[in-house]
């Protein structure tokens, strides 16, 4: 499994970084177009949906990316609404646990919805001004909390964060992970973000890990509710593509609108 994994992530991350840092616009833009699909398919294969409520998977992604593509200043909501409702299910499936929250009214459209209005921002983000850098700075302060988080909860770790969501989450991994990221913003600053304070960059990489914990953390609840254990089966050793970008979905929001200029 472990040589699996990494021979996945040595061809996985030259590619996407290929992609990102060379892909023209319009070409990046269809890429994200084709993992939103890829996402709503994954979703629709966890529910095991026939053909019905594929459709209606497939409907209420769409519709939200178009939403999200046709005015993103306008619809901050739908994003909003998105991490609001992410948050939601990760208290209730935290304090119920995933048998008794299966009653929860509408759940299996969380997932699509989430996919939709917020994998827009991938592209959003990175085809801006600037926006290669900011892309970048994005995924390495997420990548700062994960491992942050990683260490210091093995390391330290004995108080559970939410069990019943994710059981090898400890409190003090997460504010390992909150630290590893600020560290990271504020290492950063000069070489990648210079026009922006000393104070900005510590919010900035304080907001990413947060957000990046939330992120994984409903994609563990929705996972235990659709009784998976993983999304798919994409990358060999690591799951599905919504188990890989489910850190990256919230902090690419936050940033295009924290760093938009």
């Amino acid at each position: 499994m472990l040589r699996t994994r990494l021979i996945t992530a040595a061809i996985l991350l030259p590619t996407v970084l290929a992609i990102v840092l060379l892909a023209p616009p319009h070409a990046f833009t269809g890429f994200i177009l084709l993992t939103t699909i890829w996402g709503l398919v994954e979703t629709a294969t966890m529910l095991d949906a026939n053909i019905l409520r594929a459709s209606a998977i497939a409907v209420i992604g769409l519709v939200s990316a178009c939403a999200v593509w046709s005015d993103p200043a306008a619809l901050l909501w739908l994003p909003a609404a998105a991490i609001a409702s992410a948050c939601a299910l990760v208290w209730i499936v935290g304090r119920r646990g995933a048998e008794a929250s299966r009653t929860l009214p509408g759940w299996r459209s969380l997932y699509p919805f989430w996919v939709g209005a917020l994998f827009p921002y991938f592209a959003k983000l990175r085809n801006q001004p600037h926006g290669i850098v900011l892309i970048l700075l994005m995924v390495l302060l997420v990548v700062a909390s994960d491992s942050g988080a990683y260490f210091v909860g093995r390391a330290l770790g004995r108080v559970k964060l939410l069990p019943r969501v994710s059981p090898h989450k400890t409190v003090e991994g997460a504010l390992g992970g909150i630290a590893a990221s600020i560290a990271v913003a504020l290492l950063l600053r000069h070489p990648l973000t210079p026009w922006m304070p000393a104070m900005i960059s510590a919010i900035l990489g304080a907001a990413i890990s947060l957000l990046a914990q939330v992120g994984d953390l409903a994609n563990s609840a929705w996972k235990r509710l659709a009784g998976v254990k993983d999304s798919g089966w994409i990358f060999p050793g690591h799951g599905g593509l919504l188990d890989r970008t489910c850190s990256l979905v919230f902090p690419a929001v936050f940033s295009y609108y924290f760093l938009s200029r």
